[in-house]
């Protein structure tokens, strides 16, 4: 801690993480529930990663972005759930610098924006699939992917840079208690001694703008793909057209809803533990359950994944022969 002259406070320089409260002796169950979700959101997230690289029936632009929302998920759960694990074994509650804060913010800020035009580029991506498929080669190049991953990337990054760059300046000081589990905008900003009107309008304003374009060019594009979808004559062909969409839309369901939950419930006292149940839904089970939905729900994955362990299978057929005959 350190003292300003002029004004006689006292600044911090960490930050407590209340977490869920002071667990004592019970924080080992939550622990190890939350040490298993983290092991299979990466298991799972890096399985869809090599399985896209490895299988070339794979090598489409749905599952291009699909390998680049399984490394985003991947990033994500690293960002928050090391950390939150660390402070669980501790009790529940843990310690971390005011520069360590800003960091996380920063990944989460920017995971988080890159995520919106990620899922928006792929709702676009099955839209041009089922309302113009005989022009999907075309609209749905290898350079115009590359363009949109970039794009969804840089978009995460840009509004980002400016809240933190304006983060930077405040000063901090009081009981230094954030009543989260990661650092996130709300928690830290009571924190600051100085005035934080601007950068509050600043930010819902950029918030506003790096959220609301992907999630309208998402609902337009799904309300376009379901009205084609509900004109096709054949039961078996809305089947299989909605297949091909029905793990995005759920995907996208799952994060925006709980994310508008979380930011348009009234920041009290009272809904803050709330707030923190729902923040799990998009920070831990999201990225969790994407590999689950998407694996469960696509036919082409699970066939995929049943090369893999075949050819897995007959190397270790292969290999236990010539490593018994070696040892005679």
């Amino acid at each position: 801690m350190e003292k300003t002259g002029q004004e006689n406070r006292t600044l911090i320089t960490t930050f407590l993480l209340l977490g869920f409260g002071d667990l004592e002796d019970q924080w080992f169950l939550p622990f190890l529930l939350f040490l298993v979700i983290y092991v299979a959101t990466m298991a799972g997230n890096i399985l869809i990663i090599m399985l896209v690289i490895i299988d070339h029936h794979l090598h489409t632009p749905m599952y291009f972005f699909l390998a680049n929302l399984s490394c985003l998920e991947s990033c994500y759960s690293s960002n928050i759930l090391p950390l939150m694990l660390a402070n669980l074994s501790k009790g529940g509650q843990g310690t971390i610098s005011v520069t360590g804060c800003m960091v996380q913010y920063y990944f989460f800020g920017f995971l988080a924006v890159s995520e919106c035009y990620l899922l928006a580029a792929m709702s676009y991506d099955r839209y041009v699939a089922i309302c113009n498929p005989l022009l999907y080669a075309t609209l749905m190049n290898g350079q115009v992917c590359l363009q949109l991953i970039a794009g969804s990337w840089i978009s995460g990054s840009l509004a980002i840079n400016i809240t933190i760059f304006l983060m930077h300046q405040l000063q901090f000081c009081g009981s230094g208690e954030i009543n989260h589990f990661f650092c996130d905008f709300n928690p830290i900003l009571k924190l600051s001694c100085d005035d934080t009107h601007m950068i509050k309008l600043l930010t819902i304003f950029l918030a506003a703008l790096c959220s609301l374009p992907p999630f309208l060019l998402t609902l337009a594009s799904y309300v376009s793909i379901i009205s084609v979808i509900v004109r096709i004559p054949s039961t078996t062909g809305r089947k299989k057209a909605f297949s091909t969409c029905s793990s995005h839309l759920t995907v996208v369901s799952l994060f925006y809803s709980t994310i508008i939950i979380v930011y348009m419930l009234p920041k009290t006292e009272a809904l803050q533990d709330l707030n923190k149940v729902f923040s799990l839904f998009y920070t831990v089970l999201t990225p969790f359950l994407n590999p689950l939905i998407y694996s469960l729900r696509n036919k082409e994955v699970e066939e995929a994944f049943r090369k893999v362990i075949a050819r897995l299978c007959m190397f270790q057929r292969t290999i236990e022969p010539n490593f018994m005959h070696s040892l005679i």
